[in-house]
């Protein structure tokens, strides 16, 4: 499942969001779809966290510049202290993702296109 997942949301393979968002969220449902029966929040609460963890650095990775970095994150109402530290970092994709969950949260992705594997499985499980 993380290879897959890994696959479809690897950030250098030139897809669009939509169509990554459109990928992985049939992947989610194929997968919770087919292991419905099986008790497993919990792993797909950890597996939740480390995709959005995923989705995060590939906006990190779109955003290359720190100009727009600034205008991405000035769209998100944080202050301007703020845009400039998260802008101006260093570090790698990853690393980065981490500074970017005070931006793009948890509803925001949801509402970027990307749906959460606990959720889903909650909907449809059998338990």
């Amino acid at each position: 499942m993380k290879n897959k997942i890994k696959e479809l949301t690897n950030k250098n393979n030139g897809w669009g969001n939509e169509y990554r968002a459109n990928r992985l969220r049939q992947f989610v449902r194929g997968w919770v779809n087919y292991f419905k029966m099986a008790d497993m929040k919990n792993l797909l609460l950890e597996v939740d966290e480390w995709v959005r963890r995923k989705v995060r650095a590939v906006y990190w990775k779109q955003w290359k510049k720190v100009k727009t970095r600034y205008k991405m994150l000035r769209k998100y109402n944080i202050p301007e202290c703020k845009v400039h530290e998260i802008a101006n970092c260093r570090k790698g994709s990853w690393r980065a993702s981490i500074m970017l969950n005070s931006v793009l949260t948890n509803k925001e992705i949801v509402n970027l296109g990307y749906i959460t594997m606990t959720d889903y499985y909650l909907k449809v499980s059998v338990n």
